[in-house]
């Protein structure tokens, strides 16, 4: 009888084992949907305040994780802005003073244009596999889409984030929810991803809402309005002249 139930309890463990995939194999299908060899984007950002609402309106072009370039189109104020990341390195030129400066060290982690998004979750484009280790820790369900809990821990000193809490779409396999936090262990910030599509074979959102837990206001909405994936962008595009050209 004894053997019976070890039996039956190896069968088991073995039945839920199957059906738990390993996190690491689905790190693997999130940067296949989410990275690219290169991009362009369109974009807008909708910055909640207390007080009132901005919408901020760029195009950007990139090249893995290594290369982008950012020219901001609107509102007025905004218009000519532009930002180069060449690695780890960033550069901001502003029309209004005619200076290009270069953000480093803690300047990284301040506010984009007062919204919840910092530099440094601008530059942030490493692949998940390359970056964090991961462990499944259960299912739960947002959006009304069944997912996989995923606890993620920084392998890498420099990133944004020292640990994340994630929730990928099972069926997608999408991020629909993320909690990023301080190697402390204290909440810094929440992203909710959504509007997913299926773009040159890959399922990709093209709205997120961030929300900065240190900061008022109601978060700050980054909305894709046009990408292409995977299209040639000269070289010259990635260097200091384009700043103020």
């Amino acid at each position: 009888m004894k053997k019976i139930i070890l039996s039956l309890l190896l069968m088991s463990c073995t039945y839920l084992s199957a059906q738990k995939p390993q996190a690491q194999r689905i790190l693997d299908k999130i940067d296949q949907n989410i990275s690219s060899r290169n991009r362009v984007l369109t974009s807008k950002m909708v910055i909640h305040g207390r007080r009132a609402d901005r919408t901020i309106e760029s195009r950007t072009w990139a090249v893995g994780d290594k290369k982008s370039f950012t020219e901001y189109l609107a509102p007025a104020r905004e218009k000519g802005t532009k930002m180069l990341k060449l690695k780890n390195k960033l550069w901001i030129y502003t029309p209004s003073t005619d200076r290009i400066i270069q953000i480093s060290g803690h300047m990284l982690r301040q506010s984009v244009m007062g919204s919840d998004l910092s530099y440094e979750d601008l530059m942030d484009d490493q692949t998940l596999r390359d970056t964090y280790n991961a462990v499944v820790t259960g299912t739960d369900s947002t959006g009304g889409r069944s997912c996989w809990v995923l606890e993620l821990t920084a392998s890498k000193k420099k990133t944004a984030y020292f640990l994340r809490k994630m929730w990928v779409d099972k069926e997608r396999y999408v991020p629909l929810k993320e909690d990023l936090f301080a190697k402390s262990g204290k909440l810094l910030k929440r992203l909710t991803l959504s509007d997913v599509v299926y773009l040159k074979g890959r399922w990709f959102p093209m709205k997120m809402v961030f929300k900065d837990i240190l900061k008022a206001g109601k978060g700050t909405e980054f909305i894709i309005d046009k990408i292409k994936f995977n299209t040639e962008i000269p070289k010259i595009r990635f260097t200091k002249a384009e700043l103020r050209r």
